[in-house]
């Protein structure tokens, strides 16, 4: 029976038994197989309906939804499903892809090491090269991904240079009021150490930057580096996680140690999230281990970590192991918002700058862009200049950007803050212990339930 045949079959008995799940999900299955993918995610919707904890169910409509190019809704289900115990290995893969495809390469690596070490016929060598990993350097034992014998590690991790920022506060435009928030915070320590000394106060710790992405988090730490005229460090989590057990571990103290010895010194942890996620979410003990020794180290355990402060930047602060959180680590959470009007004007006067321009009113820009990110602000510019660069090219004269041009961009670009913001606000609203998210709230101008 041919598939035409076998799919026709399969809608009759769907007609005569419209209840029965299993039948549905096979059908589903095979329309899916077929490539007729639209009418596979309407069968898998109404299975869905039927029995809406349907673990196969789950994971059928995820697939779909990711063949039909709707990533958002595939992640929703593929989260829930590999955050349960004993999550399927192709479920572990797909979110694996998923989260490549946003971006976030470092917990696709540990999706991808999860998958592999319960099942390790699902490796797929494309993928990990794209992951930057070789996971033919590795083992699994007792369940878990271990380094395979006669693979050489590096002893002596190598690192980017400690940078001297020139970059200040008086680079980054608006923000006043998150700015003295970090003076307070973090400035006055570090310029006043005799008085902090005095009252027994050690000058450093840890800081939590958290926001939507594009907002400058990485941008305003490396100035305050510069503010105080510290060293700065900037590290990628990508730089620290490795598919080998204890790799990451000793990436992670080699970073530490290069910031003691250049002391004082900014550490910036960006996607902190990746490397600082609940540990209950954990699917194996390297990756607790690996969070382990992050504490360890923050704590400064046999070592002295006076003068070293140590930043960290998350879009996703609600991923993040509250023992991080406790005094001493990053007992301290600031939430960076998108860039006000006075920032936005400078963030639009900075990126047009040597461009071919015609009387642009920036103040009116700055206005019709609330809740644009820095990025949004890049992004509208790009594509105004490539709406102009068309019409150049058609005139075959060089046609300057106008106002009217930008407005234009403006009204076809949609903040990416929003979809951050629904999060978050859910977040702010239901489970905000200790008033950790009262930014999100006083941003949005919600009152506190």
């Amino acid at each position: 029976m041919d598939h035409d045949e076998n799919i026709k079959a399969l809608r009759e008995a769907v007609a005569c038994s419209p209840g029965n799940v299993p039948l549905r999900r096979h059908l589903a299955e095979t329309l899916l197989k077929a490539g007729h993918n639209e009418e596979a995610e309407a069968q898998y919707r109404e299975a869905m309906a039927l029995a809406p904890d349907d673990a196969a169910v789950k994971f059928g409509l995820a697939r779909t939804f990711y063949r039909n190019g709707k990533s958002r809704e595939a992640m929703v289900l593929v989260e829930g499903l590999c955050q349960k115990p004993n999550a399927p290995a192709e479920a572990l893969l797909l979110w694996c892809r998923l989260l490549r495809n946003e971006g976030n390469v470092t917990r696709a690596i540990q999706a991808y090491r999860d998958a592999i070490a319960q099942d390790r016929t699902l490796r797929d060598e494309s993928l990990e090269q794209d992951l930057g990993i070789d996971g033919a350097k590795e083992e699994v034992v007792d369940g878990k991904v271990r380094l395979a014998s006669g693979a050489g590690q590096d002893p002596d991790p190598q690192w980017a240079p400690v940078e001297r920022p020139k970059t200040s506060f008086a680079d980054v435009g608006g923000m006043e009021e998150l700015k003295e928030t970090i003076r307070l915070q973090i400035i006055h320590p570090l310029n006043h150490p005799d008085m902090y000394k005095a009252f027994g106060k050690a000058i450093g710790g840890g800081i939590l930057l958290y926001g939507p992405p594009g907002c400058g988090k990485t941008h305003l730490a490396r100035a305050v580096a510069g503010e105080i005229r510290a060293g700065f460090i900037s590290i990628g989590i990508q730089d620290i996680l490795e598919m080998w057990v204890g790799s990451s571990e000793r990436n992670l103290h080699a970073v530490f140690e290069s910031a003691r010895s250049h002391k004082p010194c900014v550490l910036f942890f960006d996607e902190v999230d990746a490397l600082a996620s609940r540990r209950s979410d954990m699917k194996n003990s390297a990756s607790r281990q690996t969070i382990n020794q992050f504490l360890a180290e923050l704590d400064g355990t046999n070592v002295n970590n006076d003068g070293v402060l140590i930043l960290a930047a998350t879009n996703a602060p609600w991923h993040i192991d509250t023992a991080f959180r406790r005094p001493g680590r990053f007992d301290r959470v600031v939430f960076v918002p998108p860039p006000d009007a006075k920032a936005r004007r400078e963030i639009f006067r900075i990126l047009l700058k040597g461009k071919p321009m015609h009387d642009i009113d920036i103040d009116r820009l700055a206005q019709k862009t609330d809740r644009f990110s820095g990025a949004d602000v890049g992004a509208v510019i790009n594509l105004a200049v490539e709406e102009k660069l068309q019409a150049s090219l058609k005139t075959g004269q060089l046609q300057p950007l106008t106002t009217a041009d930008l407005l234009n961009a403006i009204k076809k670009h949609k903040p990416t803050t929003a979809e951050w913001f629904l999060s978050a606000k859910n977040h702010a609203l239901y489970a905000n212990q200790g008033g950790l998210y009262d930014g999100v709230l006083e941003y949005l101008n919600i009152r506190k339930p």
